[in-house]
């Protein structure tokens, strides 16, 4: 069993998830039930994968939830496309989001290809 606390893709995976609840705080109403909240599961399932896999006791099985936790990444990298596309976030906005959600991506492959 692994301590998720101490790995940093669950660190960086858990502050996109805060700034996912900020950047959506002023979506508009009508999106609370659809983007909004895809936007907002996305995101909160790479750490909570993250965490599940480490509570596993087997690498195997951790490899399985950090495979779902880059499935929520390319979701989430969509969903920022479309917030963008759609006006609900800005240019910067989209950038530091983008950015995180490829970063964090690249650290779920490059921490399973060590196990």
């Amino acid at each position: 069993m692994r301590n998720f606390l101490n790995l940093e893709i669950w660190k960086r995976s858990h502050q996109l998830t805060l700034k996912i609840y900020k950047a959506t705080k002023n979506f508009p109403k009508e999106e609370l039930f659809g983007l909004t909240s895809q936007m907002r599961r996305s995101s909160s399932s790479v750490p909570t994968n993250i965490a599940e896999g480490c509570g596993r006791n087997s690498n195997a099985q951790l490899a399985n939830f950090l495979q779902i936790g880059t499935g929520s990444c390319s979701e989430l990298q969509y969903q920022i496309i479309l917030s963008k596309d759609l006006s609900y976030i800005t240019e910067d906005v989209f950038n530091d989001l983008h950015s995180d959600v490829i970063d964090i991506r690249k650290m779920i492959f490059g921490y399973c290809e060590k196990l």
